[in-house]
């Protein structure tokens, strides 16, 4: 097995990384649950503002994905042990660019972008899971939100046609429940840290 896949040589070191910058879990989460209260709150949001929100969510979750990625690495003192947290920055980033640069893009290829989005994202928060899950407890915090992440975007993919209120609710339930999945992640890493 390459050494990149293998948990047993970057766990402890990610788990390091991780735990000393759990607040930077905890702003991702705290970002998705208020983007999923503000769809709840504004149900009749035109789709204009729901692609402006959306891409303000998918970027700050980038930015902040690929600032962990980054810091964390030159920290570490190792490079590669993140490039999984620094690939769910760069679809983030991508994602809120592209609805920036193209606000007027039509309901279903702004569905099926989330869709994908959402896929990619819980892929590759399960993989990174995968990698910490002999060297934390209750690792399942972060797997939790990546098989949500995977599911909802499948769920997206394959139902595209639903009625804008409810992609509006479906679209708010995954980031409130995405969002307290990380805060939960934050904390358990803010008590490893606590505890070195």
């Amino acid at each position: 097995m390459s050494a990149p896949l293998d948990a047993s040589v970057s766990g402890p070191l990610m788990l390091s990384s991780l735990s000393r910058n759990w607040w930077m879990v905890l702003l991702r989460g705290i970002a998705a649950i208020v983007f999923g209260v503000l769809a709840f709150v504004l149900p009749g949001l035109t789709l204009l503002t729901l692609v402006i929100l959306y891409g303000v969510y998918a970027l700050f979750d980038g930015v902040v994905a690929l600032m962990a990625a980054i810091w964390t690495d030159g920290h570490a003192g190792k490079t590669g042990s993140r490039w999984w947290l620094a690939v769910v920055g760069a679809l983030g980033i991508l994602a809120g660019l592209f609805t920036f640069f193209w606000p007027g893009i039509t309901t279903l290829v702004l569905l099926f972008f989330i869709g994908a989005w959402s896929l990619l994202n819980g892929v590759f928060t399960i993989v990174g899971a995968i990698r910490l899950r002999k060297e934390i407890d209750n690792e399942w915090w972060l797997v939790a939100s990546g098989v949500l992440s995977v599911l909802f975007g499948l769920g997206v993919l394959i139902v595209p046609g639903a009625g804008a209120l409810a992609v509006v609710w479906m679209i708010g339930i995954y980031a409130i429940l995405f969002g307290v999945l990380l805060v939960g992640f934050a904390l358990k890493l803010k008590k490893h840290a606590d505890i070195r």
